[in-house]
């Protein structure tokens, strides 16, 4: 299907007829200029450190705000203007490429290469600068970009793309006003999200500084990791043929590797390596460090540590813990890697089989209090982006009459640390440990 045919087809006449009187819609190319930015080639040859350079806008330069660019970490020479195109303070630039269909303001001026298309008014004032600024935001125009731009192979916005993007105008009072609840509606927002993340950093924070209390308990004595195991071994190679991807009446006995993807699972085989309940540690790549415990049999293969307790010492749960807490050293530079004398030489706590259990027990009911936490506030993040974008829809469907998003939930916005004790709190019996 052609753009041209999409173009035409797209679903906007439902909400074009509700609009109200005095609104009108026109495509973007109607009201604004749109230009496409260049790059000089090569761009290492035009990068200046000069205090005369011009500033060369990228798209890392808009990580330091949402909505403006104040700033560029690079320059180019003005040799290479010609080449280039050159946006003002106040212009709106559109990214095409990466973060797709991402506008931004202009609080600078500078050249932009041609992952960026830029958008200025014709000299007629038509947009309030913050009405604009929303309405390229919203999923009204989006959804558009995101229609038009579908079944190419290389997701870009073009100038003719964004040029024929049918937007609502509502008379300027009428921006403005819009602009006012938009402002106050995402202040809301922005402080409830915040909260609601800074909740989930705190919920993180709290388990952890409880495990933190226990390993570095003085009062414990310490013994290295192979004074508390009965064994300590790396597995060997995959078997070649005696094994299958998923067991039958044969191969029922799983082989494990070092991976974090299903536990690590390989593969299938007919004889066991493992009998007893252990700790697996991932010994080399991304998931270096990762354990498992373990307490089926199990064939081991290359690159995944095992480490058998002495049970009579040590539980197989508080192993796994204390190697989980441990700030373990990687050798090898480009990929990580653990070694079994490493692992040997490492020194934990190693209090009694009873505090031990308490200690575990305590731990379980931490950790679930943070996962149910981390969920409800995720859940609450992700609600108040829906509710901006529900609020953008209605604003420029011509349905927002008052403040919105006031309403958002309340309980995001109260901190959790304000919360602790009752919210998430140590179990009973923790301040004996």
């Amino acid at each position: 299907m052609s753009k041209m045919t999409k173009e035409h087809n797209y679903p906007l006449s439902t909400v074009h007829s509700k609009l109200p009187m005095g609104w009108e819609i026109k495509k973007l190319g109607e009201v604004l200029t749109i230009e496409r930015g260049g790059s000089p080639r090569p761009i290492e040859k035009y990068l200046t450190n000069s205090p005369d350079g011009i500033n060369w806008i990228k798209i890392s330069d808009a990580t330091a705000s949402d909505k403006y660019i104040f700033e560029t970490k690079e320059k180019i020479t003005k040799e290479g203007l010609h080449k280039t195109r050159m946006v003002n303070e106040g212009d709106f630039i559109l990214s095409n490429s990466m973060s797709f269909g991402r506008p931004y303001i202009m609080k600078t001026s500078g050249c932009i290469h041609d992952g960026w298309l830029v958008l200025k008014e014709n000299g007629q004032k038509i947009f309030d600068t913050e009405f604009l600024y929303y309405l390229l935001s919203s999923p009204y125009v989006f959804n558009q970009f995101d229609y038009l731009a579908a079944g190419s192979t290389v997701r870009n916005l073009n100038i003719a793309l964004v040029s024929s993007v049918q937007v609502p105008i509502p008379p300027l009072p009428e921006q403005q006003r819009i602009v006012s609840i938009l402002d106050k509606a995402f202040a809301a927002i922005a402080k409830a999200k915040a909260n609601a993340e800074q909740n989930l950093k705190n919920a993180k924070e709290l388990f952890e500084s409880y495990l933190q209390g226990v390993f570095e308990n003085g009062k414990w004595e310490t013994k290295t990791i192979e004074m508390v195991c009965d064994e300590i071994f790396a597995g060997g190679d995959a078997p070649k043929n005696n094994y299958s991807l998923e067991p039958n009446e044969k191969h029922n006995i799983p082989i494990y590797a070092n991976a974090v993807k299903d536990r690590g699972l390989y593969g299938y085989t007919d004889f066991a390596r493992v009998t007893k309940p252990c700790v697996t540690i991932a010994a080399r790549g991304s998931g270096t460090g990762h354990t498992e415990l373990r307490n089926e049999p199990f064939l081991p293969i290359v690159r995944l540590i095992v480490c058998i307790p002495d049970i009579k010492q040590i539980s197989t749960e508080f192993l796994k813990y204390t190697i989980d807490n441990l700030v373990i050293q990687r050798s090898g530079s480009a990929i990580p890697q653990l070694t079994v004398p490493m692992i040997k030489d490492y020194k934990i706590p190693v209090p009694s089989i009873e505090e031990q259990k308490l200690i575990i027990e305590n731990a379980e009911t931490l950790k679930q209090q943070k996962e149910n936490l981390e969920s409800v506030y995720l859940k609450k993040i992700e609600g108040l982006e829906e509710l901006k974008k529900s609020i953008l829809q209605k604003a420029f469907a011509g349905e927002l009459r008052s403040p919105e998003g006031a309403a958002y939930d309340s309980e995001a916005a109260t901190p959790l640390a304000k919360k602790t004790p009752s919210s998430i709190t140590s179990p009973e019996g923790a301040s004996r440990l």
